[in-house]
């Protein structure tokens, strides 16, 4: 599908790239550098699609989009922009955009993107119009491969498609699903969280859904269940892959039919409610073994999120740490700054834990740093965490295992403002030393799980259920042969 399209950019090499990559794909093609000539461009040439960047000579192109648009209703608009933050992305699309493409873009995409928009000419697009988004968003990098992410999040606030969200553990798909229900039209209604993975299996469907008081033993009370503490709102389905297939089917009975009845009643509530999954698992392969759903899959993966692992986002890491700090130290914890030699350090890590990891190692910096800036030799021992306690507790000695636990619990009550951790310290403090001992030993075993099973002197099994609690992927801790 051809059509007529209008290029608007103050850079005139950019212009006349466009044009040409444009006119070979058949189209028509009229440029213009300012909002002005953008205005009279659309009055003369009246364009299919309108392409246009932001930041322009006489004006911002988002503050203009809705005026031009009402020039030519029904019109098409692609945003290309610079700026690339989640704020960005979702304020063109409040000010109704068709799609977003931000700078510098493959022309290729544009093609796509301009094929896609003439196709969809005369459908009225379904935008939000009640604010602009702040630049405050939980998610921040410019990354190309994070750019991905804003748009899609871009494209479905706006309405209540279901959406998957997949990544590694730590990646931070709760605050994709934030995001989702925050900039959304259910903002001001609820947005409820629940941990598959931490509901004992028998007491899943209750949680969702809700009991009657007497509807099995123990049900002393009338519980309300999330679905129902969700109403108007967002429920965020959070390890998706760890829920019981009783429960799946349960689960896609509610998503078929938008009712549910809790447990022991025969009251049928509807079930006013935005649905976000998310796993750090391959459902393709729970699938395969028959732990998943296939329809229930089908019926979560309308939109699917895929989040990039902290370790393919560049210079995002560096941003992401300095946030930290500053959240650190919003938090009480002392204001420290990172020396550059240390942010080429946090560049060089793996980071298995993926932003979390970053956070605890940011939050641990600021406590342990003996000046106001953090340094690559404090870096190098706290990314190097895993064989320092091993070595504390194998054979540093009594006092190096008491210094380790005395920075934990340092860090611990600056973080949480001198609060005892919930279960006391044995409950907290054994999977913050458990966590680091099995990845360590993980990575010396090179990924296998029987291996590091020997090695640690416990039943693979055993192994097996520590690392689904702590949600450790073994596969992802397989170090390259050398």
């Amino acid at each position: 599908m051809t059509g007529r399209i209008l290029v608007v950019d103050d850079d005139a090499a950019i212009r006349t790239v466009m044009r040409e990559s444009l006119r070979r794909a058949g189209h028509v093609v009229e440029l213009a550098e300012t909002l002005a000539a953008a205005r009279a461009g659309i009055a003369t040439f009246a364009p299919d699609v309108l392409v246009t960047d932001v930041m322009l000579p006489d004006g911002n192109g988002l503050d203009q989009l809705p005026a031009m648009i009402a020039l030519r209703p029904g019109m098409p608009v692609i945003v290309l922009s610079a700026q690339n933050t989640l704020a960005t992305a979702v304020r063109a699309t409040e000010q109704g955009a068709f799609d977003y493409l931000p700078k510098p873009f493959d022309l290729g995409e544009l093609g796509r993107s301009v094929e896609a928009a003439l196709a969809l000419i005369g459908r009225a697009a379904e935008v939000p119009d009640d604010g602009v988004a702040s630049d405050g968003l939980p998610l921040i990098g410019r990354s190309p491969a994070m750019q991905d992410v804003y748009r899609t999040i871009a494209r479905v606030v706006a309405n209540d498609l279901t959406v998957l969200v997949l990544g590694e553990s730590g990646t931070g798909k709760e605050l994709v699903a934030q995001a989702i229900h925050d900039l959304g039209p259910r903002a001001a209604r609820p947005f409820v969280a629940i941990n598959m993975a931490a509901i004992p299996r028998d007491l899943i469907e209750s949680e969702l859904f809700g009991h009657e008081r007497g509807a099995f033993t123990g049900a002393a009370q009338r519980n309300v269940g999330r679905f129902e503490q969700a109403q108007g709102g967002t429920l965020f389905l959070d390890e998706i892959g760890d829920m019981p297939i009783d429960a799946q089917t349960r689960l896609l009975r509610v998503l078929q039919s938008g009712a549910f009845t809790p447990i022991g009643s025969t009251r049928q509530i509807n079930a006013d409610v935005r649905v976000i999954a998310a796993t750090h698992k391959d459902l393709g392969a729970l699938i395969a073994e028959g732990r998943f759903r296939e329809d229930l899959f089908y019926r979560l993966n309308v939109v699917p999120v895929r989040l990039p692992s902290l370790r393919q986002r560049g210079s995002d890491i560096v941003d992401l740490a300095r946030h930290f700090l500053d959240r650190a130290a919003a938090d009480g914890l002392p204001r420290k700054r990172l020396a550059d030699a240390a942010c080429e350090r946090l560049m060089q890590h793996d980071w298995p834990g993926n932003v979390r990891e970053l956070e605890n190692v940011m939050r641990r910096a600021a406590v342990l740093a003996r000046g106001d800036v953090i340094t690559t030799d404090l870096l190098d021992h706290e990314l190097g965490g895993a064989a320092a306690s091993l070595e504390a507790v194998a054979g540093g000695g009594e006092g190096d295992l008491a210094t380790v636990i005395d920075e934990w619990m340092a860090g611990w009550f600056l973080r949480h403002r001198g609060v005892m951790p919930p279960g006391g310290l044995y409950d907290s403090l054994l999977p913050a030393f458990e966590g680091p001992l099995l990845r360590h030993v993980l990575l010396v075993a090179r990924g296998n799980q029987l291996q590091a099973a020997r090695m640690l002197g416990i039943n693979r099994n055993t192994l097996r259920k520590k690392l689904v609690s702590l949600g450790i992927e073994a596969a992802d801790l397989r170090r390259p042969e050398v």
